[in-house]
């Protein structure tokens, strides 16, 4: 019987995977300022106002240092922004900021590979090696197709990176590994499962698609996301840095919580770092107005024309608990259905989602201490829990 190969959580965090719970900090390298305001502003109806404002209150603290909010839909608006810009100087953080929009870019492809599909360049079910020759090794001895990797039940086992460690990692913040590099790895040890068989949520899935997107278009995948989405959905200050560390633009601070031998707790400063391995997966950077302008011209259908548009709003049958489609992710909560995508770098925790009739939308981006962890961050679930009361 085919099974579902994540561990379950609960409650909000089980679609809501964005940061963690840091413990206290002890001795912070940088004191966090008195907490600034809330600054918000909402519609007369619609979401419950007091409940975002009390979500948002108290940063920056030991789970977050910011956190800007914006819930829209047909049902009212509102806008709402907390923290500071950076520890050292203490400003206000900046509402309309950029930030690394991580695995929310699983969006962008997943719409790309639907819009060629709806060109008849791509058959959703056709095996990727159709369009990749001498992707997989022999050892996959069943074909994966197109739709397994946009729905994560291919059975590729997930790629290598730098370590497994913050540590590790942070000591080659600067350098490059390529996508080619990280698929080449990830193929190389052979199934984990037939394909079809199991969902498991993993990058090598959607860094594939971004080589089939450039296969098969002749162009990088990089114009392709601006030409194919990022203009016609108004996504203006959306973009790929490739091997650039920097965040060009506004942007506030990310930190990551690091406990030292002595249990005492610093925040080091994690805002620049090449991310060029995530690629397609996750290296996008963008803004909440942009994330809530993608999610609002995808769901009325202005991006992937309905045939296809279906794939993003349809979980594979057949596998206990799946719950991820194309490029998105099924959560129940409050008699709602929320179509989302999450996303996680270090420093920065991202979600966009929407009723699929978009009568509520809800993106935010907060610059959580432990993005990278298992559990949900307690500032990001304070926000999803407010803005999808009933």
């Amino acid at each position: 019987m085919p099974h579902f190969s994540v561990r379950p959580l609960t409650a909000v965090a089980t679609a809501l995977v964005l940061g963690v719970t840091a413990g206290p900090l002890a001795a912070p390298a940088l004191a966090a300022p008195a907490a600034p305001p809330v600054a918000a502003h909402a519609t007369a109806t619609g979401p419950d106002a007091e409940a975002l404002r009390a979500a948002l209150a108290g940063l920056p603290g030991p789970d977050a240092t910011a956190a800007l909010v914006r819930v829209g839909g047909t049902d009212g608006t509102w806008r709402g922004s907390a923290g500071v810009h950076d520890l050292r100087s203490g400003r206000d953080a900046d509402p309309d900021a950029l930030f690394r929009a991580g695995s929310t870019t699983k969006v962008v492809t997943a719409t790309l590979v639907l819009q060629l599909a709806a060109e008849h360049r791509i058959d959703l079910g056709a095996p990727v090696e159709d369009y990749l020759p001498g992707l997989l090794p022999a050892s996959f001895t069943e074909p994966v197709t197109v739709r397994q990797l946009l729905n994560h039940t291919s059975g590729i086992r997930p790629g290598d990176g730098f370590g497994d460690s913050f540590e590790e990692v942070y000591a080659h913040r600067f350098d490059t590994l390529t996508p080619e590099a990280v698929v080449a790895s990830a193929v190389a040890k052979g199934p984990e499962f037939g394909p079809g068989d199991e969902q498991h949520y993993l990058n090598v899935n959607y860094t594939v698609l971004g080589m089939l997107v450039e296969k098969v278009t002749g162009r990088p995948y990089e114009s392709e996301a601006a030409r194919r989405v990022f203009r016609p959905a108004g996504m203006r200050h959306s973009y790929f840095p490739g091997t650039d560390p920097r965040i060009h633009g506004p942007h506030n601070h990310g930190y990551q919580a690091v406990r030292g031998a002595d249990g005492t707790t610093r925040l080091v400063d994690v805002t620049d770092w090449n991310q060029a391995d995530r690629w397609a997966a996750g290296d996008m950077i963008s803004t909440t107005a942009d994330l809530e302008r993608l999610v609002t011209r995808l769901f009325r259908g202005d991006l992937v024309p309905g045939p296809q548009l279906e794939e993003m709003f349809t979980v594979p049958a057949g596998i206990e608990g799946a719950d991820m489609s194309a490029g998105l992710q099924r959560f129940e909560f409050g008699g709602r259905v929320l179509w989302l995508k999450s996303g996680a770098r270090y420093g920065y925790s991202t979600m966009v989602g929407a009723t699929r009739d978009l009568s509520r939308t809800l993106v935010y981006s907060v610059n959580s201490t432990e993005a990278k962890g298992e559990a949900m961050n307690p500032v990001a679930e304070r926000i999803a829990r407010a803005a999808l009361k009933p």
